[in-house]
């Protein structure tokens, strides 16, 4: 099985680009993972992370097909950069008196907090990357879990290695980053090759 693979997406914030930018992933039959969105520093474009179960020479391709959408400003495959990545997870848990302990024990470890308790049960907050969710829905297995709530990752690359952002867009002429966009921005990206 591939990997998952990160891939962050600038779009125009406006009704019906996500539907669009899912189907054009569906339509390929990639399965997605996790989708994330939301506004950026610009109320008017919105930030899409994706992790989607695909090889690199598939990514690549789905890339390329994004980048043709004319509400996507631009698109990056952010796999293998440098990054900080990390999502929500709330899972409400079964827990007895005798339990409560342990189970606070396991949370305190993995840095979370109790949102919600109820006489047998407890609600649960954590964030972190995949790896470390992933991890802690393990341990918490044994003590029987009611629900679980997961936003999927969110992510920025870290320092100089970022592509493309939104000041860079308005810095290189290319008008107000709420402008109207199209294919002919989609796609680019700044040199890559330093590391901090």
């Amino acid at each position: 099985m591939n990997p998952s693979r990160l891939v962050s997406v600038l779009v125009e914030n406006k009704p019906g680009v996500l539907n669009r930018v899912a189907s054009m992933i569906r339509r390929r039959g990639f399965n997605i993972d996790s989708l994330s969105v939301g506004p950026t520093e610009d109320a008017s474009v919105s930030r899409m992370t994706i992790a989607v179960h695909v090889g690199r020479q598939q990514a690549e391709q789905a890339t390329k097909q994004l980048s043709k959408l004319i509400d996507v400003i631009t698109i990056e495959d952010i796999t293998e950069l440098r990054k900080v990545s990390h999502e929500l997870l709330l899972i409400r848990m079964h827990a007895p008196a005798d339990q409560r302990s342990e189970i606070l024990d396991v949370v305190a470890v993995f840095l979370g907090r109790i949102v919600d308790i109820a006489s047998n049960s407890m609600t649960i907050e954590i964030t972190g990357t995949t790896e470390k969710v992933d991890n802690f829905i393990e341990l918490m297995r044994p003590y029987r879990i009611k629900e679980v709530a997961r936003s999927g990752a969110v992510a920025l690359v870290r320092g100089d290695q970022a592509g493309i952002s939104l000041a860079d867009l308005a810095s290189n002429g290319e008008g107000s980053a709420g402008a109207a966009v199209g294919p002919a921005r989609a796609g680019i990206t700044a040199d890559t090759t330093g590391d901090i």
